[in-house]
């Protein structure tokens, strides 16, 4: 669907005017993440599922806001994408077509969708090309209501917000070792390389840069072979199907990296199957299992509620992932990244308390 036939389609399902009112707060996004001037902006939405229609929502919602600030937007929706999917060609074609200094804008279900051999990666594409983005995925959980929610956590001062992950990197940067409790019963150490410490502070204002949105983590990839202990994921789990919200905690047990044991109820069954199916379906199963990543939640409107995208950035929580971190330092490749986000940590590196 081009933008006429998405604005069409948003009216007769009743949303067009929902994107027009939240159109408003989203005009930091612009002004404040991308610093967007005089640019071409192509925005790909999709079409979402039965009362969940936040992708839509956000993608018409980008729309405006963009128009009200005179820039130059396009609206793209596709049916709802899964993992080994075609991204439309329509949509294909309209992000080859974009030219350099070019702003890119997803808010997708689940995923775009192969772009058919342009490139196996729009991040490479948008270095490439000096092109800017910010994504929002794995929105497909969340029911309509609840859009609020996402804008809010999105509708950020982010100069505020990026001075508070400045100094909480700067800290991070100073050690090595990195300890996390919490009164649930996570006790897990790990190390770390200071170089690889990153921040997803909103800042996409540089050609070539991008990531997602809502902003608001610290996060790394650990050294191999160095985290060992227990994690009790008591926020929200991502599993082959989405993000549940966690009703009986998930226990799982970390040895050298390496994930060996889950304990729980329904939750935890979900995990253990979505390993299970990525490792009989994946080119490099030994990675599946692998902790790949320490994250560290910063973002004080952002709430968890069943979309792992925002329940990770959450102040008050910390999560870890297993599978792939190759695209952020890391050396682990998997087929999946499966983040696990626990509340309330108590972090200390080298041994000092890390205020947060």
């Amino acid at each position: 669907m081009d933008s006429r036939a998405c604005i069409d389609w948003l009216g007769k399902k009743n949303l067009l005017n929902t994107c027009k009112t939240y159109s408003t707060y989203l005009k930091r996004v612009f002004k404040d993440c991308l610093k967007a001037k005089n640019e071409s902006v192509l925005i790909v939405g999709d079409t979402g599922y039965e009362r969940r229609h936040v992708a839509a929502l956000l993608a018409g919602s980008y729309y405006f806001a963009a128009k009200k600030l005179g820039l130059h937007p396009r609206l793209f929706f596709q049916v709802p994408k899964l993992r080994g999917d075609l991204a439309d060609k329509s949509i294909v074609d309209a992000i080859n077509y974009l030219g350099e200094k070019s702003i890119l804008l997803f808010a997708l279900s689940n995923r775009l969708g192969s772009l058919r051999g342009i490139t196996k990666s729009y991040r490479r594409l948008c270095k490439q090309r000096n092109m800017r983005f910010a994504s929002t995925t794995s929105l497909g959980p969340i029911e309509t209501r609840n859009f609020r929610s996402l804008i809010k956590a999105i509708n950020l001062n982010y100069p505020e917000i990026q001075r508070k992950h400045k100094t909480v990197k700067a800290v991070i940067e100073k050690g090595t070792d990195l300890h996390v409790r919490t009164k649930a019963g996570t006790d897990l150490h790990m190390k770390f390389d200071r170089g690889k410490v990153k921040s997803a502070d909103g800042n996409y204002s540089k050609h070539g840069s991008g990531g997602n949105l809502p902003a608001g983590e610290v996060y790394f990839p650990p050294r191999k072979k160095t985290v060992n202990g227990k994690i009790v994921v008591d926020g929200s789990s991502r599993n082959r199907y989405g993000t549940t919200v966690i009703n009986k905690p998930i226990t799982l047990i970390i040895k050298n990296s390496d994930l060996v044991g889950i304990e729980g109820g329904k939750e935890a069954r979900l995990l253990e199957e979505s390993l299970s199916w990525a490792e009989r379906n994946s080119k490099y199963p030994w990675g599946i299992r692998k902790v790949c990543e320490f994250g560290i939640g910063l973002n004080p409107k952002a709430k968890i509620i069943g979309s792992t995208i925002i329940d990770e950035k959450a102040l008050g929580t910390a999560h870890i992932a297993l599978g792939s971190n190759n695209w952020f330092g890391g050396s682990i490749f998997a087929m999946t990244h499966l983040d696990q986000v626990f509340k309330n940590p108590r972090i200390t590196v080298n041994g000092r308390l890390l205020n947060i």
